[in-house]
């Protein structure tokens, strides 16, 4: 039975967004899910026609000028934020597209099923995990993960939504992670290769190559798809920045779709913003 609440940023259930991904697939279409960090970013997203809109607490550095990664930082609570961009900038301007929360799962701040409980009352279609933890390495996340801040309590989260019919699309870095998120119920794994490159604030280095980013991402679809092989797959981050990119891995490997915020959000304003006003500086006086 449709949802009569659908339509004019009004939420999906579960089942909805998952029937709209499927025909998207059965179209032969990729599905892309893009970051919206403002109303109007928003609204020319879903105007491009994008299939989801995420809405991450780093969107607002992002559209402040700042690297993405200023949203794993204690900048501010990232909860609070992406629910005050989903509030007043996002969800009042949407029209029809599914619009997903971030969620900083690991924060010992919140009571997580009476999060989730708002943000589906404010009117979101799912959750995504970020600030996500699976993207930190090394002793600090060793830390992390001994001190009560683990990915595991980003799995549990996910399984929460699940219960709670809300869609979950979900970042990961291994193919156990992938395991993990898609045995508790994730609708959509996306497989996480690092911080985006180009343009003012993207990173140069440290970032693999695409051969490597392919390989990773296969790798993590397969440990996805072993657990259940109705689950979505998208690719994100690292080398994979521009359609011909996205392209790419969607040829080498089982990715059925793209996640971009840099890639979509920032890359759009700064390229069209520097040419248009190139443009009118150029006019001539007379």
């Amino acid at each position: 039975m449709p949802n009569p609440w659908t339509g004019k940023g009004n939420p999906y259930t579960r089942d909805e967004v998952r029937a709209r991904l499927k025909a998207t697939i059965d179209r032969n279409e990729a599905i892309i899910a893009a970051g919206a960090g403002t109303g109007i970013s928003a609204k020319f997203i879903e105007k491009g026609g994008a299939d989801l809109l995420i809405v991450y607490n780093s969107g607002r550095f992002r559209m402040a000028g700042h690297g993405s990664t200023a949203g794993l930082m204690a900048y501010g609570d990232a909860n609070a934020v992406a629910m005050e961009i989903g509030e007043y900038e996002v969800l009042p301007v949407v029209e029809e597209i599914p619009v997903i929360c971030g969620v900083h799962a690991t924060d010992p701040r919140r009571r997580m099923w009476h999060w989730l409980q708002k943000v589906k009352a404010m009117g979101f279609s799912g959750v995504n995990n970020f600030p996500t933890h699976c993207i930190i390495d090394g002793h600090f996340r060793g830390v992390l993960e001994e001190t009560g801040m683990s990915f595991d309590k980003e799995v549990e989260m996910v399984a929460l939504a699940a219960k709670m019919d809300l869609f979950s699309v979900v970042y990961v870095a291994t193919a156990e992670e992938a395991a993990a998120m898609a045995k508790v119920g994730a609708d959509a794994i996306i497989a996480h290769v690092g911080t985006t490159v180009g343009g003012s604030i993207g990173v140069t280095g440290a970032v693999c190559s695409m051969e490597d980013a392919a390989a990773r991402c296969q790798s993590i679809f397969e440990g996805a798809r072993a657990v259940n092989k109705d689950v979505f797959l998208l690719s994100h981050g690292g080398p994979i920045n521009t359609p011909d990119d996205a392209t790419h891995i969607n040829q080498l490997t089982d990715a059925q779709g793209f996640v971009g915020a840099s890639s979509l959000e920032r890359m759009g304003v700064e390229e069209s913003l520097t040419s248009l006003t190139r443009k009118f500086k150029s006019i001539p006086t007379k």
